[in-house]
């Protein structure tokens, strides 16, 4: 049926592939070109192809036309079933096409997101879509468009997903903005509130609006008919902030237009007319196609850079020309008269897409060819490789009008195409793969059906037809989503290494697969889901791992699923002629076509996501528990992340090694060299080293090797002592920056439905303990070695980049806590705490002594080490930012830490001297430091309150007799000053005052006495009144007098009840310890007892009681009591003493009477 022979473009049944040497074609290298152009033999095209073709041959060697496609049967097609896709439109949309009169204009947008719009009229609704035929018809929302004099446009609507990276998009984070021709422009910044929404005009100076594109952060790019582009960025509030992309202002700006234009990067023409726009979300890169020019630009948050502007009519017109018309003889003639019509844009991995139409008026018939032009964007350049596919799509041409079309490319690892027109699909290929899918023309216009949009989502193909509702086309042959090639060796593997049929069946083939081979056996599901057999897929993993096993089953679950993974990133690339010899037979994983590193790694990182999908699609990924790695358990299911994150890694290594050969190979060969790997002879280190992905951190430490031996062998001036810091830097700082990156935007994938109650703690390799030991020595390179010597730029660069590093670090010790932050761990979350703190501190204290302010406060803030926050705004003197910090961390009780933080750095002057604002913050603080929180008080002016504390303190005070004076005469004054009424004030005065007295006993104890003591009031505790009795009777007190004694009596009102003290036997001892202080020997030659004793203590000390109006008969003791005290010693036998003090008892006491 098929011709197999390469043809011409122009011949039937032919098609074109070119892969053009230079962007730039040659006088030299043409005829040679056009007379042996490459052609592969695909399905039949609609209509003959060569006006030669139809002079020279009869009807009969026409190519069989196209079958007709009569939706919805899908059985009329060749190769492709039509097939619809998701579950029925919602109400609100089959109701808008329901009423739409025969001519009204219709357009509807799919976005890969999973949404899609329809506009109609002044009406736009936005519905979910997804491939599950469960409907969510609640996922839809109908918004009111702006009041426009030209018709409405899915392409004037576009929408933007606010939520974090990897979650799907709900309806309260998805934002949507439309314009009119004319320029107004409508944002909702919430689809869940469609009555909430901003406007605002773009005034293109009389130019239409064509395309509304959702770019970064948010924001959207409006583009004109004419090319001119406006970025639109709504702020938090809803406002819209609007401005021009800059134009002709990219890297070769400077030089004259003849040079740029050799080089082909003109500015666009005034006269040029844009067809299409691209927005590439990961290299934030956006493309503007106009009928001459390709532009680009680099778009930032808030900024935009022009990189590029690609004259296409000059570069490519020739190529195009050359591979349609090359083989006529009249070539030279047709050439000046082809026209080319450049009309969408599009990419894959192997570079922008471009969809051109040419047709030459001269021809009988004149058929429009529709080609493919796949070109690699290189950055700043476009690359001189760009190939050229003449697809069989070639109708008569009617009206440049009718050859308009609108192009596809679905799946960015794929080389699949389609082209698309209001009646009909034709798919095709871009010619970049090695192998060309069939082509075919697909009919939607029979029975009134027609396209009113298209898109992609899940990788497919999205059709909206007025009829048909949603619908996808897919390839009729079973093929594999796998890269190419990987269906056959996957097949291999799971037969045996010397399988002689690799694509055998698997169902057909299960009884030679040994049964215990789980590995094997799930492996085989996984190859049967990647044909898109799921539920074959299902069934084999349910018999292979049934729901009710034991764990010893589990176990070998998670062995097999982890076997395969590192399969996956670990497979030898045996399609790869280099390493036909090199692929151990034992290696049965799974093979890989590219030739290239940078594709290798690719098809395995795609490969493994599709094994992740599969995962969750037959229901094994949320049976899976832990398997141990680097001698710990980890939960399977982040060892499965851990995997594609070194593919990311590996990823940003490989271009790294495109940039920096000689020092990443330096390291490559180290790491081989470590690990005892062998070199074939055939193969680099590089090819060696990419193949592991799984050791793709061994390359840290030898990069640091390397570094470290050119920093001791270069001399400190030249370039290359700094540059390889700064490279070193880069490499790991990208590395470990991609692996992070993963692992946050695709959290949600590697998420249980359920998480279980405990997972053993994580430890990512990127916190592995070899990972930091590697960012430790790094910072000791950057900050010993390399930032004294360096001048103010470079010290600027390595410190941002250090910072990235320590952002890396600190990020892996967050997960690991965040892993045993439970109960049941909270030793080991301590531990670790404690070790994460003293790391943090050792690495961000030096940015610091650096004065890298800006640097230390960007991590601590993240990592919240309040301790580097305020020594930094210390040493800055900066108290605004104090302030704001104190708001920012409110939640995690800033305040308090730096209210400590003065306390123990005794700054208790700028404790007690915040702003109002922190006023309650502190009081709640000083309320376990009531030593300070009186100052507050005062401050603050409530000096009740100052009172009551400084009278708490004084109470409580009894290390420091003068600091309790002082409190209490503070507390006096403090209630003086308050607003205290008169008879509070008189009570508190009076409480005040007791308490001084008692105090007074101990200001005035003799001096004498307190140097033999070896005491000072400023330093001596608070005594308690028998401590103090003690030391006014005690022998030490030589000098002591009735005074003395009289304030040891004194005190005996002061002994609280809860001491265990007799206050009559103290009081027995004061007396009779006063009367051991005088000679009772004799009466000294005087024969009046009275007379004889009246100078002594006691009697004094009887007087000044009479004086005090004391009743002498209750207050002192029993005579006779007092005669057999022990206190007396050898006075008990003293005749004459008990005489005298009988006689005195008898005048004072009973004379009293």
């Amino acid at each position: 049926m098929f011709p197999s022979a390469p043809a011409s473009p122009r011949t039937p049944g032919g098609s074109a592939r070119r892969n053009l040497g230079s962007a730039a074609p040659s006088p030299l290298s043409r005829p040679g070109g056009r007379k042996n152009l490459p052609a592969v033999a695909v399905a039949s095209s609609p209509v003959l192809f060569s006006p030669v073709a139809r002079r020279s041959s009869s009807l009969s060697a026409r190519a069989t036309p196209t079958r007709v496609i009569q939706l919805p049967s899908a059985s009329e097609t060749v190769n492709y079933d039509v097939k619809g896709f998701g579950s029925s439109l919602p109400v609100k949309v089959m109701e808008a096409l329901k009423k739409a009169d025969a001519d009204d204009q219709l357009s509807v947008q799919v976005d890969e997101s999973g949404w899609a719009w329809l506009v109609h009229k002044g009406r736009l609704i936005v519905w979910k879509i997804g491939q599950s035929p469960v409907a969510k018809l609640s996922l839809c929302k109908e918004l009111q468009l702006p009041p426009s004099d030209f018709q409405w446009s899915s392409s004037l609507a576009a929408i933007s997903c606010l939520g974090a990276s990897g979650e799907v998009p709900s309806l309260q984070s998805l934002a949507i903005m439309v314009a009119t021709s004319e320029g107004s422009v409508r944002y909702w910044p919430s689809l869940a509130h469609e009555g909430s929404y901003t406007e605002t005009f773009t005034d293109f100076g009389g130019s239409l609006c064509s395309f509304l594109t959702a770019v970064k952060g948010g924001s959207f790019i409006l583009s004109s008919s004419s090319g001119q582009l406006i970025r639109l960025i709504p702020d938090s509030s809803g406002k819209i902030h609007q401005h021009a992309l800059p134009q002709g202002q990219g890297m070769f700006s400077g030089i004259g237009r003849k040079v740029s234009s050799l080089l082909g990067i003109l500015s666009p023409g005034n006269d040029a007319v844009i067809s299409s726009v691209l927005w590439d979300k990961e290299r934030s890169s956006f493309y503007m196609l106009t009928s001459s020019n390709l532009n680009k630009w680099e778009i930032d948050d808030s900024s935009e850079r022009y990189i590029l502007s690609w004259d296409i009519n000059r570069i490519l017109k020739e190529h195009i020309t050359d591979a349609i018309w090359g083989s006529e003889s009249n070539y030279e003639d047709i050439k000046g008269g082809v026209n080319i019509q450049y009309m969408d844009l599009q990419q894959n991995r192997d570079g922008l897409v471009i969809l051109a139409a040419a047709w030459h008026p001269g021809d009988r018939p004149c058929l429009v060819y529709y080609t493919l032009i796949t070109v690699e964007d290189k950055g700043y350049q476009m690359s001189d490789d760009v190939v050229v596919e003449v697809t069989q799509y070639n109708p008569s041409f009617q009206s440049e009008e009718e050859v308009v079309c609108c192009l596809i490319v679905p799946d960015y690892f794929s080389h699949a195409a389609y082209l698309y027109k209001e009646n009909e699909v034709f798919a095709c290929s871009t010619g970049t793969g090695r192998i060309s899918l069939p082509q075919e023309k697909i009919i939607f216009g029979i029975q009134g059906d027609s396209i009113l949009g298209a898109g992609s989502c899940t990788g497919l193909p999205i059709f909206f037809a007025k009829k048909s509702g949603l619908t996808t086309i897919l390839s009729r042959e079973n093929i594999s989503v796998l890269p190419e090639d990987l269906e056959d060796s996957l097949s291999c593997s799971v037969a045996g290494p010397r399988s002689e049929s690799p694509a055998f069946d698997i169902t057909s083939r299960l009884e030679f697969i040994p049964q215990e081979d789980k590995t094997k056996l799930l492996k085989a599901a996984f190859l049967q889901y990647c044909r898109k057999d799921i539920v074959n897929a299902q069934s084999m993993v349910a018999e292979l791992f049934p729901s009710n096993t034991d764990l010893d089953s589990d176990a070998e679950l998670d062995r097999a699923v982890t076997q395969i993974s590192v399969d996956l990133i670990d497979d030898y690339p045996a399609s790869d002629p280099r390493w036909a010899e090199s692929v151990p037979e034992e290696a049965v994983g799974f093979s890989n076509t590219s030739l290239i590193l940078l594709h290798q790694l690719e098809d395995k990182t795609k490969a493994h996501s599709f094994f992740i999908e599969f995962l969750h699609q037959v229901g094994v990924f949320e049976h899976l528990s832990s398997f141990p790695v680097r001698a710990v358990p980890m939960a399977t299911r982040l060892l499965l992340c851990e995997h594609a994150e070194k593919l990311a890694a590996a990823i940003v290594l490989k271009n790294h090694h495109s940039r920096l050969p000689d020092l990443v190979n330096a390291a490559i060969l180290m790491a081989l060299n470590k690990r005892e790997c062998d070199i074939p002879p055939n193969l680099t280190p590089a090819d060696v080293f990419f193949r592991e992905v799984s050791q793709i951190d061994s390359i840290f430490e030898c990069l640091l090797e390397e570094e470290e031996q050119i920093l001791k062998d270069m001399p400190v001036e030249s370039i290359e002592w700094a540059q390889i810091v700064v490279n070193v830097n880069n490499i790991i700082k990208d590395m470990l920056q991609a692996a992070s990156q993963y692992r946050q935007s695709r959290a949600s994938l590697y998420k249980p439905e359920e998480l279980p109650e405990r997972e053993p703690e994580y430890i990512p390799w990127t916190a592995s303990s070899g990972l930091r030991a590697t960012v430790i020595r790094q910072h000791g390179i950057i900050l010993q070695m390399v930032y004294p010597q360096a001048d103010s730029n470079l010290r600027s660069i390595v410190a941002e980049q250090l910072v990235a590093l320590l952002d890396c670090f600190l990020d892996g010790y967050a997960s690991q806590l965040k892993s045993v932050d439970r109960p049941a761990d909270q030793e080991r979350y301590s531990n670790l705490e404690m070790e994460y703190k003293q790391k943090r501190t050792e690495l961000l204290s030096p940015l610091l002594s650096l004065g890298q302010y800006q640097m230390a406060a960007t991590l601590a803030e993240k990592y919240h080490d309040f301790d580097i926050l305020v020594q930094m705004c210390e040493q800055t003197d900066n108290q605004a930012r104090l302030q704001r910090y104190m708001n920012q961390f409110a939640d995690q009780n800033f305040s308090d830490f730096l209210f400590r933080w003065y306390l123990e750095k005794g700054k208790r002057g700028k404790l007690l001297s915040q702003p109002i604002a922190q006023h309650g913050q502190l009081a709640n603080f000083l309320q376990a430091h009531e030593h300070l929180s009186w100052l507050h008080e005062i401050n603050s002016q409530d000096l009740q309150k100052a009172h009551s504390t400084l009278q708490t303190l004084a109470n409580t005070e009894t290390r420091y007799f003068a600091k309790k004076k002082t409190l209490l005469g503070l507390s006096k004054l403090a209630a003086l000053a308050s607003d205290f009424s008169e008879d509070i004030l008189q009570e508190k005065i009076e409480e005040i005052s007791e308490q001084e007295r008692f105090l007074l006993h101990q200001e005035t104890l003799p001096e004498q006495l307190l140097a033999e003591k070896q005491l000072s009031l400023n330093d001596m505790p608070v005594l308690s009144a028998s401590q103090l009795i003690d030391m006014y009777i005690c022998d030490e007190n030589r000098r002591a007098n009735e005074y003395d004694f009289k304030k040891a009596l004194d005190l005996l009102e002061y002994i609280d009840e809860g001491e265990e003290v007799d206050v009559n036997d103290l009081k027995l001892k004061i007396l009779c310890k006063a009367l051991q202080r005088d000679g009772w020997s004799s009466s000294d030659g005087k024969d009046d007892p009275i007379e004889a004793s009246k100078d002594s203590i006691f009697v004094k000390i009887l007087q000044k009681l009479l004086k005090e109006g004391v009743q002498l008969s209750e207050y002192l003791p029993e005579v006779n009591d007092m005669l057999q005290a022990n206190e007396l010693g050898n006075l008990k036998c003293n005749a004459y003493f008990r005489f005298v003090l009988k006689a005195n008892y008898e005048l004072y006491v009973q004379g009293q009477a």
